[in-house]
């Protein structure tokens, strides 16, 4: 057989393995498990950092402060220096919605070390615990969440024990180029965390939505959380994995009442979303940014030129085995299409967005090489040190 050949044949195996023996992980039936309402409804302190969103709260925090939550829950936002009046529209909402009490802090800058949201996450924990809250909610100020969210929430976690639960909750897909990357992004997500291996009691796997987690509190006392995570620049993987490594059962699925509210409407939106952490994901390796350039190409952009290259060059091996792993890639992403409501005539487009996320990852490792380092919210963190979470 000719070199294509045996290159489309390799990606139709991989694809076969990914198809049975990754978690199932294209599925998305990973919703909340079974619960019921305990008998006593246990404490929560909801920790909100924000860092400008002035323009997001008002579409988020109303959703927080109209929780139907039967005990006692209390709101801490934490205005990390923001420049255009976040503490003061989160107050401003305060006062004009009612609902769950709202308190507003502003810690300053960052201590050397801290990266991301975990300064203002830090702040918030330490001041919901002096309430000596049973669970945390830990939720971006871009997140909207229906009325009964914290209820649901508090109920999966009590009725099955977990110390963690995180809903992946549903961003925004209405601008063309969010319609083409978004379901991607999670589809990708998933296949590198299957939910169903993070589920699983006793399970390795560890991650978790930092948009939406619901945090034992007794748990992250133990973890040591935030400050034994205080340097990863994915902290709610990290997040995930300390709670896990501490010895917590933790719970991740997809979202159907919990949404982003944030628009990404050019791709230089979500490619900055994207390249912000994603050579971060491989730990800053030269070898493993080779490997996963490698494997993307094999999976993702093989098939569709094997095919094209065997209809061309009259080999019906690489013409099949490439239309075939076409094919079943396709079929994986339709369910993910379908969560997001978008049309599955686009999951033949994935191979695309597979080299757009391709070039983003090449790009965070170039601006890592630049002394770039990771940036959120005009703040970059220049060659991060390593940290065992990253």
């Amino acid at each position: 057989m000719s070199a294509v050949a045996w290159i489309a044949v390799g990606s139709l195996v991989a694809w076969v393995w990914l198809l049975v023996g990754q978690g199932f992980f294209w599925r998305t039936d990973q919703r909340l498990p079974s619960r019921a309402d305990p008998d006593v409804w246990p404490s929560v302190a909801v920790v909100v950092p924000a860092r400008d969103e002035a323009e997001m709260l008002p579409v988020s925090l109303p959703s927080l402060l109209a929780q139907d939550y039967p005990g006692a829950a209390e709101i801490f936002l934490v205005d990390d220096c923001s420049k255009d009046g976040t503490g003061d529209v989160a107050r401003a909402l305060s006062v004009r919605y009612g609902g769950l009490p709202v308190t507003v802090v502003s810690p300053g800058e960052p201590e050397p070390g801290w990266t991301g949201k975990l300064w203002a996450v830090r702040h918030g924990m330490a001041l919901a615990r002096t309430r000596e809250p049973e669970y945390l909610l830990l939720t971006d100020a871009d997140i909207a969440h229906e009325p009964d969210s914290l209820r649901e929430l508090v109920a999966a976690a009590e009725s099955g024990g977990f110390e963690l639960v995180s809903q992946m909750a549903r961003l925004r897909v209405a601008s063309v180029w969010e319609r083409l990357v978004v379901p991607a992004f999670v589809y990708f997500f998933s296949q590198l965390y299957p939910f169903r291996w993070i589920n699983r009691k006793g399970g390795r796997t560890a991650a978790a939505a930092g948009g939406c987690v619901l945090l034992r509190a007794d748990a992250a006392v133990r973890a040591g959380v935030p400050e034994s995570i205080r340097q990863a620049v994915i902290d709610d993987v990290s997040l995930a994995r300390a709670v896990r490594r501490s010895g917590g059962r933790i719970w991740l699925g997809l979202a159907d009442r919990v949404d982003s509210v944030r628009p990404y409407p050019c791709l230089a939106d979500l490619w900055r979303m994207v390249s912000r952490s994603a050579y971060a994901q491989l730990r800053h390796s030269p070898l493993v940014l080779l490997g996963t350039v490698l494997g993307l190409a094999l999976v993702y952009l093989a098939p569709p030129v094997t095919l094209v290259a065997g209809v061309l060059g009259g080999s019906a091996v690489a013409a099949w085995a490439g239309g075939l792993a076409w094919a079943v890639m396709a079929g994986t992403y339709m369910p993910m299409l379908g969560y997001y409501r978008q049309s599955l005539w686009m999951a033949p487009l994935l191979p695309f967005t597979a080299l757009l996320y391709l070039l983003m990852t090449v790009d965070s490792a170039v601006r890592h090489y630049r002394g770039r380092g990771a940036a959120w919210k005009g703040r970059t963190y220049a060659r991060p040190e390593a940290a065992p979470d990253q």
